[in-house]
């Protein structure tokens, strides 16, 4: 009997009546089929879709069709928009459904009204520009409905005003908020508990799965069936909400509240002021101690200095102090009280970077220009996840994404998040892959160790870059050979280059698809939730196989621990995630029905090694070549 989510997909549905363009693809039904399965036996599925497989309405037609709540939680808030303006409301219309919808984001993406008026007149703000800011942001709060300030277009994704304007899990005071009947965040919450389906973030995913406390008890309402598109990003997000964190941010912020609620709420406690601006002195000093820029580094590797280490033991007592002079103050108002419960949470994760290494945890550190990161990431997030979703196992559970499996087998993942009973199935891209691509490696580039493999990279991607009239993305392993490939190409004045960093991802990539003759450059956030569908890209090359770097604490400690087990770690770890990478970064090339081009890797190891047959085996089937006479013709005939 044909399931009705496959009916619903076929040429004999809705979707083919509708003549958009909609074309019945098997893997779409096929993975219909399976996702309202799973929803109707509440069980758990692991599904990777290749590219072109329409995976989004493959999921959304059986939750739409459930009768129940169900969330989907995407990788990005793009891909929240995209969900909810657009795909939602096209099936729904398809369809001829109604079913309450909500979105729901972060809460940094609310403005706060509480933060807003306690910062507009007493705030001492860092520039000029954060003060104008406010007064736009004021202006702002009389015109919008959601308080969604991703849709104050005014407004940069970085803007300075954004911790002024907007709250945190600590400085939330929930229920306690004088403005808490106007708050957008409540507001929102409120909506995902009456909605039939709530559009999430990970994020915002795991915040609720690690049973965060943040003001208002559970972040999302309970739900029958958790859709989690780009899954393959989760495992790194859990590992975020399953570790711990001290940065300069968070106790310059609070340092910054103390003093505000000294000046508006407890003048006659000069103390507060003094415990503050001390706090916010030591967490300079302690910058200054740990010299210039460094990347993730081991704590360790810090902490053995005997001036860091003071100055660091100098800044814990100092949060100590704050701590105790907040303390008597609790019962005076929710302000202060909240001061205090931020500062004692403050002091315990900074107490953990002073006690003995846990073998559990890996303590690792982020120098920048004027600010730090100490993190304690767990090594493996697959105990405390299965913990997490105790709750929820009554629920359906599907996972998908266009990359979870690895040659075909799906256990590097399921180790990871510890799916050991979810089921899985693979659908192949419905793209015809030997007559729309080929896969370019190029002769005789040096190693990829050598000082100078990026200008013979470069110099291998040029005759191509000039055979497809740019169209391209450069997309590179490092900002180092990102920064050096951008100054080799600075001098060819017949393309129009764009550099991550110079602006905005989503402002780039606007440009790139309106300009000719483009070239992007970018690193890994680049490599996957891009998509520049038809000739506006043609050629995609990577400089290396995307192994992540051993010297990373957070992979050294993980590679380390396999090792004492007795484990293969560049087998079990290393090769499968760069599988997985190099798998995202091919995707970027073919988008649609009638895409062509060229994917160029630029690595040597894909051919000389005997691991590069595993890369090989899980790229889309495109047509090989090392012939680079081939490749411009095939780009110039495009």
């Amino acid at each position: 009997m044909t399931s009705h989510a496959r009916f619903l997909l076929s040429k004999s549905g809705p979707f083919a009546q509708m003549g958009d363009s909609f074309r019945e693809r098997e893997a779409q039904m096929a993975m219909s089929e399976v996702v309202e399965q799973t929803m109707e036996q509440r069980d758990a599925v692991m599904i990777e879709a290749g590219t072109g497989t329409g995976k989004t309405f493959a999921y959304l037609v059986p939750a739409i069709e459930l009768d129940g709540k169900t969330i989907v939680s995407t990788g990005t808030r793009n891909l929240q928009d995209q969900l909810f303006f657009k795909d939602l409301p096209y099936v729904f219309r398809v369809m001829s459904k109604t079913r309450k919808v909500a979105l729901l984001k972060g809460r940094q993406n609310y403005l706060c009204l509480h933060r807003l008026d306690l910062n507009l007149h007493t705030a001492r703000f860092t520039s000029a520009e954060v003060a104008e800011q406010i007064v736009k942001v004021n202006d702002w709060r009389a015109k919008t409905r959601d308080g969604d300030l991703t849709q104050f277009k005014q407004l940069p994704e970085d803007a300075g005003v954004l911790p002024y304007v907007t709250s945190t899990a600590d400085n939330c005071l929930g229920s306690e908020c004088p403005d808490y009947n106007d708050c957008f965040v409540a507001k929102a919450r409120k909506q995902a508990m009456d909605a039939d389906i709530v559009v999430v973030n990970h994020h915002l995913l795991m915040a609720d799965l690690a049973l965060k406390e943040d003001g208002f008890g559970e972040l999302l309402p309970r739900a029958d069936a958790y859709v989690v598109d780009e899954a393959h990003q989760l495992p790194d997000v859990a590992s975020a909400f399953f570790g711990k964190a001290i940065t300069s941010r968070q106790i310059n912020e609070l340092s910054k509240d103390v003093n505000l609620i000294y000046r508006t709420h407890a003048a006659d406690c000069k103390e507060l002021e003094t415990a503050a601006l001390q706090l916010e002195k030591l967490a300079a000093d302690f910058r200054i101690s740990l010299g210039e820029d460094a990347p993730r580094q081991f704590w360790r590797n810090f902490s053995s200095d005997e001036t860091i280490n003071e100055a660091y033991q100098s800044l814990v007592e100092a949060i100590d102090v704050l701590c105790q002079q907040l303390k008597p103050l609790v019962i005076r108002d929710r302000e202060l009280e909240n001061l205090y419960e931020r500062s004692e949470k403050l002091l315990e994760n900074a107490e953990l970077f002073v006690s003995d290494e846990d073998e559990t945890q890996v303590r690792w550190i982020e120098v920048f220009r004027k600010s730090f990161i100490l993190n304690a990431t767990p090594l493996d997030v697959s105990e405390p996840f299965q913990k997490s979703l105790a709750p929820y196992r009554n629920s359906a559970w599907v996972l998908t994404s266009a990359t979870l499996a690895v040659n075909g087998e799906f256990n590097h993942f399921k180790h990871k998040l510890g799916l050991f009973s979810a089921k899985s199935a693979l659908f192949q891209s419905p793209f015809t892959y030997r007559e729309q691509a080929l896969l370019y490696v190029p002769r005789w580039l040096k190693n990829p160790s050598s000082p100078d493999y990026t200008r013979s990279f470069v110099e291998a991607a040029l005759p191509l870059l000039k055979a497809a009239r740019g169209r391209a993305f450069l997309l590179f392993t490092s900002h180092r050979a990102l920064n050096e490939a951008a100054q080799l190409l600075e001098n060819h004045r017949e393309f129009n280059l764009f550099v991550q960093g110079d602006s905005a991802k989503t402002h780039l990539l606007e440009s790139f698809r309106k300009t000719p003759d483009s070239v992007l450059l970018g690193t890994f956030s680049f490599w996957e939730g891009v998509d520049v569908a038809g000739e506006a890209l043609s050629f995609v090359a990577i400089d290396k196989l995307p192994f992540s770097s051993p010297g990373d604490p957070v992979n050294q400690a993980r590679i380390e621990s396999l090792k004492r087990q007795g484990k293969d770690a560049f087998g079990l770890f290393q090769l499968p995630d760069a599988v997985i990478a190099l798998k995202q970064g091919a995707g970027r090339l073919i988008r649609g029905v009638t895409d062509k081009g060229v994917l160029m890797v630029g690595d040597p190891r894909l051919i000389s090694r005997q691991y590069g047959k595993r890369f090989i085996e899980d790229l889309p089937p495109m047509l090989p070549t090392r012939n680079q006479e081939v490749t411009e013709e095939f780009l110039s005939n495009l």
